[in-house]
């Protein structure tokens, strides 16, 4: 059975506010346009039943764990302004519990992308797209997975990760696919760019096995 996109299934507390604390977006901005002209990120009324997909988000400072993430349903906008971010300012992925700010809800995803941050404070970015290419061949790629009967956005998905990343699963490859989560795909890194690269790199070799 496929799970329904978009559907937040953590308790949420969330301020209606503006995000005020001092943060540029154009790096986050830039990346997350990249990878929507790529198709990884977007809403497509042929796919997931019309919803969007695909998140990213930024770490805001640090010494912590809060992090600046696009807004829940915000896949159909190419080109993202600030108001469609959302700051989660806590997390307790065990409790299934977010705390946030801004003028748009956080994504579904966020509790998955608040677990990754809480594994290493070196992790500064997240991205969560929906890769056919690279899920499909993820066997072939050897990618670390998450298995199917594993909920995506959930505390369950969260400890899973984290199991995955103590067993040293993501230490050469930090990127992972969510086998019950249909075309999900996560890779994270020390920056955007190294987030965005290994993603690429990966959906790069998908399609040429794809075209072998």
């Amino acid at each position: 059975m496929k799970e329904q996109e978009g559907v937040i299934k953590y308790q949420l507390g969330h301020t209606q506010k503006p995000v005020t604390e001092p943060f540029s977006f154009s790096e986050i901005n830039a990346w997350r346009t990249v990878i929507y002209r790529l198709g990884l990120i977007g809403q497509d009324p042929r796919r997931y039943g019309g919803l969007g997909f695909g998140n990213i988000s930024q770490r805001l400072d640090a010494r912590d764990n809060r992090f600046i993430i696009s807004g829940s349903q915000t896949g159909h906008v190419e080109q993202l302004k600030p108001e469609h971010y959302c700051l989660v300012i806590h997390a307790d992925p065990r409790k299934n519990r977010i705390e946030s700010r801004g003028l748009n809800k956080p994504s579904s995803e966020s509790l998955t992308h608040a677990g990754i941050y809480a594994l290493d404070s070196a992790i500064q970015a997240v991205i969560h797209v929906h890769s056919p290419e690279i899920w499909n061949h993820a066997a072939a790629l050897g990618l670390p997975d998450i298995a199917a009967n594993i909920p995506y956005g959930t505390v369950e998905m969260a400890l899973a990760v984290e199991r995955l990343f103590q067993s040293g699963g993501l230490r050469q490859t930090p990127l992972f696919t969510m086998r019950g989560h249909e075309d999900g795909v996560v890779a994270f890194g020390k920056t955007l760019a190294e987030a965005a690269g290994i993603l690429i790199n990966t959906l790069a070799l998908a399609i040429g096995i794809e075209q072998h």
